[in-house]
């Protein structure tokens, strides 16, 4: 297994009386040869940042590849315990071959989560890139500068981990709203 994490020596999460319930998010960006992972605590309006990192695949069989990211999947899991998860859907271009591979990818970094008993939460690309960047054609590398920005983060992060933890962003930005909603249904 090659698992490389990024962990922060930043505070743990606190809660104080009044506050809401944390949530731990972790955010999937799959990819057959590159699964990218981000994991935040979303604490009322504050977001932050736990670890991230990138599952890279051994070249071979496709098969031992998709093991693999499940096997890492469930390591990352273990470790940081997230309530729910946010993973990228799969959009299809113009080769099928590949968006079939990235499906596959997709499935097992999924079925890798199943141990967390957390709801999976799918976002499109541009829903994401809308949600971090404020545009859901931006680049790879303004969703990085935005990720460092957001989460306050030092040094650099590599575009698979970028991703992840803008899923991650995205879900928490949406949770609030739907918790705001909910509220908002309960009073009446």
């Amino acid at each position: 297994m090659r698992l490389k994490a990024a962990a922060t020596a930043r505070s743990a999460m606190r809660v104080r009386g009044a506050e809401p319930a944390g949530v731990r998010v972790l955010g999937i960006d799959p990819g057959s040869q590159r699964t990218g992972f981000g994991v935040l605590d979303a604490v009322g309006p504050r977001l932050t940042y736990v670890a991230s990192g990138v599952i890279r695949t051994q070249k071979g069989e496709f098969a031992d590849r998709l093991c693999e990211i499940f096997r890492c999947m469930q390591t990352i899991v273990a470790q940081y315990r997230p309530h729910e998860i946010a993973i990228e859907r799969v959009f299809v271009n113009r080769n099928p071959d590949s968006a079939l591979k990235l499906g596959q990818a997709r499935g097992a970094a999924i079925c890798g989560t199943a141990d967390a008993n957390a709801e999976v939460f799918e976002y499109a690309t541009r829903q994401i890139k809308q949600a971090v960047v404020g545009s859901g054609s931006a680049e790879k590398a303004q969703v990085q500068l935005m990720m460092k920005s957001i989460l306050k983060l030092d040094g650099p992060v590599s575009t698979d981990a970028a991703d992840a933890l803008a899923a991650a962003v995205c879900h928490a930005l949406r949770g609030r709203v739907r918790n705001a909603v909910q509220r908002s249904a309960s009073r009446r």
